[in-house]
C-alpha cells in the first residue's frame, strides 16, 4: 500500500533532498508540500532540478488537510519546527529534521539553544533519529528527531568504540570539515561566493557548536559516566559532505575490529580494510557511511576517518530510512542508489 507523505519546509536544502529520494521510493507518494514563504508556487520554479516530477503546488502548512496522510517530515529551523510540530495531529507520524527534539532534558536544551523549548512533553516523547543504534525504539515511534549532520558523523566513528571499550574516554577528539551546505539556504554574508570559495576556516571553535549537547547526552549514556569529546568543525567550499578525523587512544587493529563487528550488518555503513581512509567523493550523493581506520605513529593511538553526506545520510535519508521503519516498510526502500561520481 501507498503511503501518502507531508514535507512541511520543502523549500530548503533538506526538504528538497527529501522530495529526490522519495520520487523513486516504490511505497511513498508526495501528497502535499509546504513552504510558507513561497506559498502558491511550483516546485519547479523554486527548484528547477525537480521539473521532470509532478508535484503538489507549495502552500501554507495550514492549508493541508492531515487526515489522509500518512507521515509528516518537518524541515523547518530549530524553533520554528516545535512551534509547528505542537499543532499538528496528535496521531501523525513525524520525522523532525530540526534540533528542536534531539536533546531530551529541556535544561540541556536551553543551555545550548538559548531558549525554553514550546513543546516539553513531545520532547520527552521524541526518540532520538540515528537509525543503527535506535532501531527497535524508532520502529514504535510516533516522533522522531533527526540527528545533527555533525553528530551523527562523529557517532558513527566513537559509539561503537566506547560500546567496546577499547578506546580511552578523556582524550577523544573530532576534527570535521563541513560542506556548506549544512548551513542551510538562507542569505548569510559569510556565506557568499567571493567570501567563501578559496578559504577554509574553523568555526564555533573552543566548545560552542550545538551539535556537542549531543555527543555529551549519547556518549555519556553509553559510557555510564561523564563523556566530553573535543570537537572542532571546519567550513569547506564544497556543496556537500562531511570528513571527520577522529584521533582516539587504543590500539588501532582493536578500533578497527570493534566497528567491523559494529556494522557488519549494516546496509548503509561500510568500514574499509584496515590501512584505507575514504573520500567524501565516496558517498556523494548516497545514504552510506565510510569508515576507515589506520594507526598513529605513537603506540596506543588510532585514528578513524568517517565520511558522509550531511544532505542524505546526515539528513534526509536519515530521515527516509526512520519513516520506512516507522510505516512498516523496507529500511532500504528509495536508498540504496550509488554515490555521484565523478
Amino acid at each position: 500500500m501507498t503511503k501518502k507523505i507531508a514535507i512541511i519546509g520543502a523549500s530548503g536544502y533538506t526538504g528538497a533532498e527529501l522530495i529526490r529520494l522519495i520520487s523513486t521510493h516504490p511505497q511513498m507518494e508526495i501528497a502535499a508540500l509546504a513552504a510558507n514563504s513561497k506559498a502558491g508556487l511550483k516546485m519547479a520554479d523554486v527548484f528547477p532540478f525537480l521539473r521532470h516530477l509532478d508535484l503538489p503546488d507549495l502552500v501554507t502548512v495550514d492549508q493541508i488537510d492531515f487526515s489522509g496522510i500518512d507521515l509528516a517530515f518537518c524541515a523547518l529551523p530549530h524553533k520554528t519546527s516545535q512551534e509547528v510540530i505542537r499543532e499538528l495531529p496528535k496521531d501523525l507520524k513525524i520525522v523532525d529534521l530540526s534540533a528542536d527534539f534531539r536533546l531530551r532534558d529541556p535544561e540541556a536544551y536551553r543551555a545550548w539553544y538559548g531558549n525554553d523549548h514550546a513543546a516539553v512533553e513531545m520532547q520527552k516523547e521524541a526518540v532520538y533519529g540515528l537509525t543503527e543504534f535506535y532501531r527497535d525504539e524508532i520502529r514504535g515511534a510516533r516522533l522522531v528527531a533527526g540527528t545533527g549532520c555533525n553528530a551523527a558523523t562523529g557517532q558513527f566513528t566513537v559509539r561503537p568504540l566506547i560500546e567496546a571499550g577499547v578506546i580511552g574516554l578523556d582524550d577523544i577528539i573530532l576534527d570535521m570539515k563541513c560542506a556548506v551546505s549544512g548551513a542551510g539556504r538562507s542569505l548569510k554574508e559569510t556565506l557568499l561566493h567571493a567570501e567563501l570559495s578559496e578559504g577554509y576556516n574553523a568555526y564555533s571553535v573552543g566548545g560552542k557548536h550545538r551539535h556537542l549537547g549531543e555527543f555529551d547526552q549519547e556518549f555519556s549514556k553509553i559510557a555510564g559516566r561523564e563523556v566530553k569529546i573535543q570537537f572542532t568543525p571546519h567550513l569547506l567550499p564544497v556543496n556537500r559532505g562531511i570528513l571527520s578525523t577522529g584521533y582516539v587512544s587504543g590500539e588501532a587493529q582493536a578500533v578497527h575490529d570493534a566497528l567491523v563487528a559494529a556494522y557488519a550488518d549494516e546496509p548503509f555503513v561500510q568500514v574499509l580494510p584496515f590501512g584505507q581512509t575514504p573520500s567524501t567523493h565516496d558517498v556523494r550523493g548516497s545514504n552510506f557511511v565510510h569508515i576507515g581506520v589506520t594507526g598513529d605513529r605513537i603506540a596506543g593511538r588510532a585514528i578513524v576517518v568517517t565520511v558522509l553526506d550531511n544532505l542524505c545520510k546526515g539528513s534526509s535519508g536519515q530521515a527516509l530510512q526512520n519513516a520506512n521503519l516507522m510505516l512498516g516498510l523496507d529500511e532500504t526502500a528509495g536508498l540504496m542508489g550509488a554515490a555521484l561520481f565523478p
